[in-house]
Order: structure tokens, then C-alpha cells, then sequence
């Protein structure tokens, strides 16, 4: 399984932005998908992840009611809206897939046995 992620990028606080992950791989499609961000100098933290069913998403507290996490199973490509965006959320982010996920959304990077390469997005005030 490869992943890669784009559509990062700089801009001001309270713009948007939608990052993308194309997957390749035989099965993907059934796999939980989430994305995680990593700021300098602090720990990579879960953002929002989607079950391999699509029938649940989570997010994580900063993030409920400004990002949105959809995936697309015919076209392997996991994508994150993001509006309002805030100078803390500046961070790289990165995509990743849980094999084992199915029906539930794991929040521990430990959890995924899949990353792609990430994507910076910078906020400014």
C-alpha cells in the first residue's frame, strides 16, 4: 500500500483548505483512513480518521465542526476539508491506513500500518 498526500499550503487564518490522499494497493479500499498532523517539537496527533465501511468518522476536539473527512472508494482518495483554519493548526499532516480497521476508527498513530508522506500546512494570523 503507498499513500500520498497533497494540497498543503500557506495561508491566513480563517481561509480553508482540502487536503487529498491518493492510495494505491489491492484492498485499500476496505481499510480505516485517517489523518494525523505533527507540529515542530510536539507529537504527531490524530486529526479526524473514516472507517473502511464509511459509516463512522471521528475527529478530534480542535478540529469538530471546521474539518470534514470524506473518502472516495472508487478513485482510493481520502480527503480532508478544513475551514476556518487557525494559526494552530499549522503543522505537517499525513495520511494513513489501518488494515485491520474495518468498522471502527483507532486514534493511535500505533494503530496504522500505512503512511504516506506529509504535506505542510502553514496558518498565519
Amino acid at each position: 500500500v503507498q499513500l500520498q498526500a497533497s494540497g498543503g499550503g500557506s495561508v491566513q487564518a480563517g481561509d480553508s483548505l482540502t487536503l487529498s490522499c491518493a492510495a494505491s494497493g489491492q484492498f485499500v479500499s476496505t481499510y480505516t483512513r485517517g489523518w494525523f498532523r505533527q507540529a515542530p517539537g510536539k507529537e504527531r496527533e490524530f486529526v479526524a480518521g473514516i472507517s473502511g465501511s464509511g459509516g463512522r468518522t471521528t475527529y478530534a476536539d480542535p478540529v469538530k465542526g471546521r474539518f470534514s473527512i470524506s473518502r472516495d472508494n472508487a478513485e482510493n482518495t481520502l480527503r480532508l476539508q478544513m475551514i476556518s483554519l487557525q494559526p494552530e493548526d499549522t503543522a505537517v499532516y499525513y495520511c494513513a491506513a489501518d488494515r485491520e480497521g474495518y468498522a471502527s476508527v483507532e486514534v493511535s498513530p500505533a494503530k496504522y500500518d500505512y503512511w504516506g508522506r506529509g504535506t505542510q500546512v502553514t496558518v498565519s494570523s
